[in-house]
């Protein structure tokens, strides 16, 4: 336990570097990494003296243990109540005992370090499936499916949190139409979609597709159907190729240039030395946020989903580059169920349905013309955009 905690706190440091290096903290992990490891080393220590002592204690008992027989088995001899047949078979019986009782004693450091190794692995195997599905589960043919997406009466928390996200959330959303989720941050914006992608089952309540249960359909299936960006991106250690390609192995360089193109990311690719065979780091660090999102858009369009979520996808690009990618995102919207977080009135603006998240509910749905008509957070948001003041509404 000592190790695997030793090894999650390396791997948490060495993976927020740069929060460390801009708090100054790295004295103080690395005073912490010397602690616990000098803890670890002296557990170690402990147990490797026990285990000598263990193996001298029998190392001394055998010998002592023959000689003791030999003496009293020679004295019963000399008195003849004993002979020396029954001496040797006491002996031997003695050496069958003794031996594996040695063995035990000096394997017993070993063998409670593999009971712990074991009872991490039946913890392992006691873990569920992720989100099993039904044992009727169908698997779809993504040429046949429409996306059609009905949620009703959802409620949510998280596991462990007794706080509802979601409450009682209902909501239609016809094939190939763009949903734009709105509201202030802790609103169940995200939540929402996490349940979409089904990375999350609903405490109450149920989210299908062309009318069948997210539930009775195998969860790697529903998954192909899926493409998500999101606002923290993650890259693989490696080419931009290979993350582009990531979602579509068999993609051709054309295809994945294409992607590029449309995501407006191929003109700082090709200022790359090495073009699309550029490494980029662990988690793109070689990469801007900006950068990192538009190669994330692109592995979105090469995978080509029925059902598309973006997450504040455009968050991190300025104005130029967002404007360059804006026509590539309603190309790729187009004939396709999206779900779009945003707060930006150009990816708003467009929805073919807007809803308003507050306190895990809907508290409004419609168009971009009805909302703005309408008195709520909402109409408030957009003015504040603007830099307005939020006009009266007069009753006529």
């Amino acid at each position: 336990m000592q190790r695997q905690k030793i090894d999650a706190g390396a791997t948490e440091t060495f993976g927020g570097i740069r929060v460390v290096r801009t708090f100054a903290r790295s004295r103080s992990e690395s005073s912490r990494f010397v602690r616990e490891g000098s803890f670890l080393v002296r557990q170690q220590l402990f147990t490797w003296w026990w285990t000598r002592i263990i193996e001298t204690v029998w190392e001394v008992i055998i010998p002592l243990a023959s000689t003791g027989l030999l003496l009293y088995g020679g004295y019963q001899i000399i008195q003849s109540e004993l002979t020396l047949g029954d001496l040797m078979m006491f002996l031997v019986y003695l050496t069958m005992l003794l031996d594996p009782l040695a063995t035990l004693a000096g394997s017993a450091v070993g063998f409670q370090n593999n009971l712990a190794g074991l009872d991490r692995v039946l913890d392992v195997l006691e873990i569920e499936e992720e989100l099993p599905s039904r044992v009727e589960a169908v698997t779809l043919d993504r040429n046949r499916v429409e996306g059609k997406i009905s949620i009703t009466n959802v409620s949510f928390s998280y596991p462990g949190s007794d706080t509802m996200v979601l409450k009682d959330i209902s909501l239609e959303v016809n094939a190939g139409e763009t949903v734009a989720l709105v509201g202030r941050s802790g609103a169940g914006k995200t939540t929402l979609t996490n349940l979409i992608a089904r990375f999350y089952d609903p405490d109450t309540g149920s989210i299908q597709i062309d009318g069948r249960d997210l539930k009775d359909i195998q969860l790697e299936s529903y998954r192909r159907l899926l493409g998500i960006v999101e606002q923290d991106v993650f890259m693989f250690d490696g080419t931009i190729r290979e993350n582009i390609a990531y979602a579509r192995r068999n993609a051709t360089d054309l295809q994945i240039a294409e992607a590029a193109r449309a995501a407006a990311a191929d003109e700082f690719i090709n200022a790359l030395p090495n073009g699309y065979d550029s490494i980029i780091g662990e988690r793109g660090v070689k990469l801007s946020g900006g950068q990192r999102q538009r190669l994330a858009i692109a592995r979105a369009i090469l995978a080509d989903p029925r059902i598309l979520i973006l997450d504040e996808a455009t968050s991190n690009l300025d104005s130029e580059s967002e404007r360059l990618i804006q026509h590539s995102l309603a190309d790729l919207l187009k004939g396709r169920t999206a779900f779009v977080i945003a707060h930006r009135l150009s990816t708003i603006v467009g929805a073919d349905k807007i809803v308003v998240l507050e306190d895990g509910r809907i508290a409004d749905v419609g168009t971009h013309e009805q909302l703005l008509s309408r008195v709520g957070h909402y109409r408030d948001m957009i003015y504040l955009q603007m830099n307005e003041t939020v006009p009266a509404i007069t009753s006529s």
